[in-house]
């Protein structure tokens, strides 16, 4: 049997290891080692709340002016907008997925495609103007990031695409105290809200629908369990003096 002095003192130092030490495999991305050829495809489709700015084009300029907003000057930044800014005016799709456009009236966008979009107001725009050109962006696109990163917030995406990995890049990557296992992304899916789990340290999040965001997603990250009981003053406070408890304890029986 080991003496009770070099007990006491192996038993500290376990103690001591185990909490200065953590474990590679909590905080390293994409740790197996197969390689994915990924099958995730972007598929953006407009949803209700959407802002468009939608822009027609063609021959005659005269006639093509009936069909476009002016430009107008926002005097508040609660979309995202610098204040005094100049933005285009946008058509929302409303609560039965329609805009209301000039002359044409009410068109059904909810669930189809930009591509799809932009064929049906050309279809509908060509009854009044010679080969009219279209271009539809969606002013409102952001995804959310919140939890245990370096920036949490909303963020503003011009190009309307974004991936899991650019989301969390842009909020300054997960703090060492994030839980890279249970990622989640809360998404709205028509009528109702889903949630999904994703692992970063495994690559197959790659090949799934959460690889890239679709609007309004809302990514959250959480802290590990040390981090939640470190913003605890009182329960830090405890380990703390535990720790030093078991230390003087230790040495008093070590120099006896």
């Amino acid at each position: 049997m080991l003496p009770k002095k070099l007990f006491y003192l192996t038993i500290l130092l376990l103690l001591i290891f185990n909490v200065g030490c953590a474990s590679k495999k909590n905080f390293v991305y994409f740790q197996d080692q197969k390689t994915i050829q990924t099958k995730s495809k972007f598929e953006l489709k407009l949803a209700k709340g959407d802002l468009l700015n939608i822009q027609v084009f063609g021959c005659d300029e005269e006639s093509i002016k009936i069909f476009n907003l002016p430009s107008t000057t926002s005097q508040s930044s609660n979309r995202g907008y610098f204040i005094g800014a100049s933005v285009p005016q946008g058509y929302l799709i409303n609560n039965e997925g329609e805009i209301d456009f000039p002359v044409i009236g009410k068109i059904k966008l909810e669930g189809i495609s930009l591509e799809d979009a932009v064929e049906i107001i050309k279809t509908k725009l060509s009854i009044y103007l010679k080969e009219p050109k279209v271009n539809i962006q969606i002013q409102n696109f952001k995804v959310c990031v919140l939890g245990d990163v370096k920036n949490p917030g909303t963020i503003q995406v011009p190009n309307e695409k974004i991936t899991l990995l650019e989301a969390i890049g842009i909020a300054g990557d997960l703090n060492i105290t994030a839980i890279r296992k249970n990622i989640i992304v809360l998404r709205d899916e028509g009528s109702t809200k889903k949630e999904y789990r994703i692992d970063l340290t495994n690559k197959d999040f790659i090949d799934s629908p959460i690889y890239y965001l679709h609007q309004n997603d809302v990514v959250y990250v959480e802290a590990n369990q040390a981090k939640i009981n470190s913003s605890n003053v009182s329960g830090s406070s405890s380990i703390i003096v535990a720790i030093a408890s078991l230390i003087i304890t230790t040495v008093n029986i070590l120099t006896k």
